[in-house]
């Protein structure tokens, strides 16, 4: 199957930078933009896995562009991918501009026809992952991503919304499923068999891609995973939530590209922002000039992840008890049922119970977030710009090691400061390579 077989929109056609110009000059948007069609700059810069990405600048201002391509730009057309995931991704930045404004781009058109969705252009921002690699801090960015997981997680859960709306949210977005059979794929399949489009650090991994291949405890647990992924619709998740996906700079934090969005778990959100993270801090090694370099900046990433942890639980809780002060609460845990004292008191147990369960949930989905990156299709460029294969090796066998800990034994990690304890002492081992 070829994109030419995919059933696209009649009228759809792959834009090129004429062609967006041509495109916007007949919007009323292009007002903004200033000057005449040909005074616009226009480039193409995406260089994500799936979209093209233009960048339109006029005399006055400028735009993102990005339209949805009927196949995986990553593999190309023998992987076709249907363009309804724009729309997808437009209703997700609609709702989560209802709750978290100004954590994302504004969007200024929406064109199903040629899944084509015109919106902010954020500057100076830059993708988060670039910023890492250089070495800079962010210290902005916890309580930011904090709040955008806490208010769009609570907010469109049956712990903030009425049953009718909450299923009408779920069997919406359940028309993205081929976004979320990318996920259940690529993510909690394919990284523990023999897959086509697998592939790891060669010969370094060699061995321990093999392992992971065999390890049948870890097998049982990410398929564990991958059923709660599959069956607990608990809120509208943003569903590839990392450092790729966050542009910020030091004053301004937003979160881009919803398009895997759909009714999922919760910790699915929070654990990608953590496997991220920790991803990034063992990369480190490759990315310093000498020895001890980046120790400074390792212990920010590691105090970032727990502050995102920490502030997220609490205004999460926050919002919680708000609503049943408010009487505005979902239609689970209703307040009436819990109006006595020792009822009161019984609540506050089960919400201090259900964060917990949601950092284990979010440790386990951390765990298979970080697998994927480095034995799986896509890898994060946090350690694929490391030319040092060996050191690149060294890096991935950390958090490999790390990631099965975390997936497999996760009671051993009641807080997320023994997640980052056990990845300072895990940043110390030395792999046993055959030279």
């Amino acid at each position: 199957m070829t994109a030419a077989t995919l059933p696209v929109p009649e009228g759809y056609r792959i834009l090129d930078i004429d062609g967006v110009r041509s495109q916007l000059a007949d919007l009323p948007v292009s007002g903004r933009l200033g000057g005449q069609p040909a005074d616009w700059v226009i480039e193409e810069v995406g260089d994500g896995n799936l979209n093209l990405v233009f960048i339109v600048r006029g005399p006055e201002s400028g735009f993102a562009v990005k339209q949805a391509l009927p196949y995986v730009r990553l593999v190309g057309e023998s992987w076709p991918l249907p363009l309804s995931r724009a729309y997808f991704e437009h209703r997700a930045l609609t709702i989560h501009s209802e709750h978290v404004p100004r954590l994302v781009p504004k969007i200024h058109h929406y064109d199903d026809t040629l899944a084509l969705i015109v919106m902010e252009l954020l500057e100076p921002h830059i993708i988060m992952r670039h910023g890492m690699i250089a070495g800079t801090e962010y210290p902005g960015f916890a309580d930011d991503i904090a709040e955008f997981m806490a208010r769009t997680l609570f907010s469109t859960s049956a712990l903030a919304l009425p049953a009718d709306q909450m299923k009408a949210m779920t069997a919406e977005f359940a028309g993205n499923t081929a976004m979320c059979r990318i996920t259940e794929d690529v993510i909690f399949t394919e990284p523990y068999m023999i897959a086509e489009n697998n592939r790891w650090t060669e010969p370094w991994l060699d061995l321990y891609a093999e392992a992971t291949r065999k390890d049948t405890d870890l097998k049982i647990a990410v398929t564990r995973l991958k059923r709660q992924f599959m069956g607990a619709p608990e809120a509208l998740i943003h569903g590839d939530l990392h450092t790729g996906s966050v542009m910020l700079w030091a004053e301004d934090t937003r979160v881009i590209d919803p398009e895997f969005a759909f009714m999922g778990p919760m910790g699915f959100d929070i654990g990608a922002v953590v496997g991220n993270l920790l991803l990034n801090y063992f990369s480190q090694i490759g990315h310093e000039a000498a020895p001890g370099d980046r120790d400074a900046y390792r212990q920010w990433i590691l105090a970032t992840i727990e502050t995102v942890w920490n502030r997220f639980r609490r205004q999460f809780l926050d919002l919680w008890e708000s609503s049943i002060k408010g009487d505005a609460g979902g239609d689970i845990y209703g307040a009436g049922l819990f109006a006595d004292p020792e009822g009161m008191a019984a609540l506050a147990r089960e919400r201090e119970h259900y964060m917990d369960r949601l950092l284990t949930d979010a440790l386990g989905f951390a765990a298979a977030k970080m697998t994927r990156r480095l034995l799986g299709v896509a890898h994060n460029i946090d350690l694929e710009c490391i030319s040092d294969t060996k050191c690149r090796a060294t890096a991935e066998v950390r958090s490999l090691k790390l990631a099965r800990d975390l997936m497999v034994n996760t009671d051993r990690y009641p807080t997320m400061g023994h997640v980052t304890d056990a990845a300072r002492a895990m940043n110390t081992h030395q792999p046993d390579f055959a030279d």
